[in-house]
């Protein structure tokens, strides 16, 4: 399994970490975290020494309750950041946006993936991406992050998931995307309950039938909190397990806040399911 990008491919052979950037002032784990470009640029490249394969950078909070930002004030947080990690470093850079203008910008400033909780669903946003010729990340999500959490209802969350990223696929491939530019995700926990949570977990095997790489993004998610009764900054362990199962399910790309524990076991779970080859070359018996 490979993703093509606009410089190159990155090989998904053994799963791989995408590092979370946060520049907003209200995400629900690292909001005003990092207030100036500078230390989100020195944050990223921490992230890339302790193993992240692709930095994800976000100027706007997704989480639920989430109020809307500009296209400007993004553009504002997102840009010197993306430009600051790609003069600085030799990794992917993608953008957690929906907004056409937020795409090209950053496209512009040397992001090469476009990581939209929309799905390109925003006027004008599929012909950006195609336009700019962004490798895409596809994520399901039911309703806005506003009001995603106001009781969502699925007949069958797993289906109807399946359903939705397969349409995006088709609409990304009539717009001009490559398939081995697109990545689908999910969603977990947008506009999903718990329970809808843990059945997309338990089925994740399922979405390998769209023939894209999975990228699964549970990093601190409530979900961790409801079942370990734990804060935001208490979850890495019910994170790094539900890595672990992901990985065994078949996910490509985990998005996350902790790298370097989840390379870890990243690295552990792939060797153990024979996908790490060079793990096999050691010959030591200890």
């Amino acid at each position: 399994m490979r993703l093509d990008l606009l410089r190159g491919a990155l090989d998904l052979t053994v799963p791989v970490t995408m590092g979370i950037v946060n520049v907003t002032p209200d995400s629900f784990s690292d909001g005003g975290r990092y207030p100036d470009p500078d230390a989100a640029v020195a944050e990223g490249l921490q992230m890339a020494r302790e193993g992240a394969a692709i930095l994800d950078v976000g100027g706007e909070s997704t989480r639920p309750g989430a109020g809307p930002v500009c296209a400007d004030e993004e553009i504002r947080r997102v840009v010197p950041v993306v430009r600051g990690l790609v003069q600085a470093g030799s990794l992917p850079v993608s953008v957690d946006t929906s907004k056409p203008e937020v795409i090209e910008a950053a496209m512009e400033a040397g992001a090469v993936i476009i990581n939209d909780v929309r799905a390109l669903r925003a006027e004008g946003a599929l012909e950006a991406a195609a336009g700019c010729g962004a490798a895409v990340c596809l994520m399901h999500m039911q309703g806005e992050p506003g009001t995603m959490q106001q009781a969502p209802r699925y007949r069958d969350v797993v289906e109807e998931v399946y359903a939705f990223l397969a349409d995006r696929i088709e609409r990304s491939l009539a717009a001009g995307i490559s398939e081995f530019s697109i990545v689908v995700d999910p969603g977990f926990g947008f506009g999903k309950t718990l329970a809808h949570n843990l059945i997309l977990a338990r089925n994740l095997e399922r979405f390998l039938d769209l023939g894209r790489p999975l990228l699964v993004g549970v990093s601190r998610k409530s979900m961790i909190g409801a079942i370990l009764d734990r804060a935001v900054d208490e979850r890495l362990w019910g994170g790094l397990a539900l890595a672990v199962m992901a990985v065994e399910r078949g996910a490509s790309i985990l998005r996350v806040h902790d790298v370097g524990p989840t390379v870890d076991v990243i690295r552990m779970a792939a060797a153990v399911a024979g996908l790490d080859k060079d793990a096999d070359k050691d010959g030591s018996n200890g």
